[in-house]
């Protein structure tokens, strides 16, 4: 009998420690599942608001760099060093420095660049083909976040050292694979052109916040203007 009490006392004293064992266990997965969430929104922040904040600051050092450079040297013959010129689109707001590649050596720098691969893009001063850059969507600057809120005919300005190019936007294809290059050929076909023209065309991510897929708008040349003493901007940024 006293084996039996004893065998009886001691089971409620093993549940017990089980039920320890368990409940400190899950504390355990807990407090690591709430550090991984933290972690989580920490990434989240940097990769959406600090890489913004970092890529806007080095992007206006280098539009300021690339402006004391044309105030220095006045009107004369391009130089492309630092970036070809700046991208006015007022339905996205704000400026945009251009610089050479679509890379994300590039583009982390909180600017555009047009495209040296696959398809060449031609420049906005060649007589004839297709002016073709690329943004970040979102992060790292996300130049062209608002490229949904571009529309037909609205007004696409590029500024160069001595000339403003003036183009208007004819055309948006809002989802194609991001293997699509034909959406830079010299001639866009995708875009209903079918002869030779000055176009441009944007190029980004989508849908927001994912790579999937690419968003396109195009623009063909309009006209131009020379830059003045005062670098007025053309009348469609003055709105």
């Amino acid at each position: 009998m006293a084996g039996t009490e004893e065998h009886t006392d001691g089971a409620p004293r093993r549940r017990s420690r089980t039920r320890s064992r368990f409940a400190a266990t899950v504390g355990v997965v807990g407090e690591l599942l709430i550090t991984a969430g933290v972690l989580l929104a920490l990434f989240v922040v940097y990769s959406l608001w600090w890489t913004n904040v970092i890529a806007d600051r080095e992007a206006k050092r280098q539009g300021n760099h690339v402006r004391e450079n044309w105030a220095r040297k006045g009107p004369g013959a391009l130089d492309t060093k630092d970036g070809i010129g700046f991208l006015h689109v007022p339905a996205m707001g704000g400026e945009v420095l251009v610089k050479p590649g679509t890379g994300s050596d590039v583009l982390n720098e909180g600017v555009a660049g047009f495209y040296r691969k696959p398809v060449k893009a031609a420049m906005p001063w060649d007589k004839q083909g297709n002016f073709t850059l690329a943004a970040h969507r979102d992060g790292h600057g996300a130049k062209f976040h608002n490229i949904h809120k571009i529309k037909d005919g609205d007004p696409v300005v590029f500024e160069t050292r001595d000339t403003w190019y003036v183009y208007k936007v004819y055309k948006e294809l809002k989802q194609t694979s991001r293997f699509n290059v034909k959406v830079l050929d010299p001639v866009p076909r995708e875009s209903g052109k079918t002869a030779p023209g000055r176009y441009l065309t944007l190029t980004t991510c989508t849908p927001v916040y994912t790579s999937d897929y690419r968003y396109i708008v195009w623009a063909e040349l309009t006209r131009t203007e020379k830059v003045d003493e005062k670098r007025t901007p053309p009348k469609e940024l003055r709105g």
